[in-house]
């Protein structure tokens, strides 16, 4: 079996890489975990609403500490990636972010909460650029577009995540359930990283002359105006696709509660619908992008989110509005992972970097635009503009389909 294949890149038996498959099941590991704790915070939002006074606008802008933390580490974690590697900066910040998980609860009023937010989103924008980066190097040495996978592993522990807290929600108090999914996280970061320091990326060394010092971190280029212009293209699309991400996460069990009277535990779980849609939709991922290509998946996929986003929204029943937000979930699936991947593609740990800056930009800053919308007009209104990112995110992917998407 020859070491390179058509596309020069390592064929997944080399003797050179023999435990690919190890290093994927390790990624997935992360981007599992990475969902869980998300999800874990993000359903307790309501009892931390609560326990700190806040307004729908004050805590808008105390979910600002969770944008602007991970939108400034995110640039720095793409150059950490080139100096340490992705690997070990992925596992640095799978132990930083359970730690982190467990600051939240402990904040009586929406400025404190806006200030230990902001470490929260340091290690959840650092964790995600880190695998994002080593997922491209990966997908490159498999020559398959697994990229979904790995996301689907994400919204698979996101929708464990929020079903826990649906569970749990009503007997222990955030800071209990956030201090065991802070345990859990150290435990699977301990189980999993060892795979991952034990072995460099191997996009990272792939294309390493022999007798190279692989100990050194490959020499970074400089990008040209082009490359530049597409990958902030694959951002925009990420931004769009993970505003709606970030706007359910935060809201939905809000909304069902408030506008819709669902039983908390009925709330908590509509994030777990959209998550486990957006799980089919990504383990189906790889099929699709084979079978469809990358335009026609951005376009019938953000044309699906607009469509069940909007019945999401402005449903006028509990069950009506679980179907939109799996709809959505279904639609969205695909969007984020094809832009991350082909940002990566083009331009290494500096483009995942700036496309998830853009990326989970959007989904960071998302929330708090929704909070001031729902104060100004209201938070069903305030939804439905999920559903025009979504359908800006398939009109960008139509109209760059000769340079951009392919």
């Amino acid at each position: 079996m020859p070491l390179l294949n058509k596309l020069g890149t390592v064929s997944a038996d080399s003797p050179r890489f023999p435990s690919l498959t190890r290093l994927r099941l390790a990624l997935t590991v992360f981007f599992a975990l990475d969902g869980f704790i998300f999800a874990g915070w993000v359903v307790r939002i309501p009892a931390i609403k609560e326990q700190t006074g806040a307004s729908a606008s004050a805590l808008g802008l105390a979910l600002l500490g969770v944008s602007a933390g991970a939108v400034i580490t995110m640039m720095l974690t793409g150059r950490l990636c080139r100096r340490f590697g992705n690997h070990e900066v992925t596992v640095a910040c799978g132990v930083l972010l359970p730690l982190t998980i467990v600051l939240p609860p402990l904040t009586h009023s929406p400025s404190t909460l806006g200030l230990v937010l902001l470490a929260f989103g340091a290690a959840y924008g650092g964790i995600n650029v880190a695998m994002n980066s080593a997922a491209v190097d990966l997908v490159a040495a498999l020559d398959r577009p697994v990229m979904p996978s790995f996301h689907a592993a994400f919204s698979l522990g996101g929708m464990v995540g929020s079903g826990l807290g649906g569970l749990v929600a009503a007997h222990l108090s955030p800071t209990r359930h956030l201090l065991g999914i802070m345990v859990i996280g150290l435990v699977v970061t301990a189980a999993a990283g060892p795979t991952l320091l034990r072995r460099r990326s191997p996009g990272a060394q792939e294309r390493i002359p022999a007798g190279t010092d692989t100990r050194k971190p490959a020499p970074s280029h400089r990008l040209d105006r082009g490359t530049r212009l597409l990958v902030v293209v694959f951002g925009l699309i990420a931004l769009c696709t993970a505003y709606g991400e970030g706007a359910l996460a935060d809201w939905s069990a809000l909304h069902m509660e408030e506008d819709l009277h669902a039983h908390p535990g009925v709330a908590a779980a509509s994030y777990s619908c959209f998550a486990f849609a957006m799980t089919i939709g990504r383990l189906t991922g790889t099929t699709l992008l084979e079978r469809l290509g990358r335009t026609r998946t951005l376009v019938l996929g953000g044309a699906t989110g607009a469509v069940g986003m909007l019945l999401g929204a402005l449903a006028p029943s509990v069950w009506l509005a679980l179907v939109g937000f799996a709809v959505t979930g279904l639609g969205l699936a695909n969007l984020f992972p094809v832009a991350v991947e082909r940002a990566g593609a083009l331009a290494g740990p500096t483009g995942v970097a700036a496309a998830s800056t853009l990326g989970y930009g959007g989904m960071l800053l998302g929330p708090p635009a929704i909070g001031f919308m729902a104060d100004w007009f209201s938070l069903p209104l305030a939804l439905t503009s999920v559903a025009l990112l979504a359908a800006v995110a398939a009109t960008i992917g139509f109209a760059t389909r000769r340079v951009a998407v392919g």
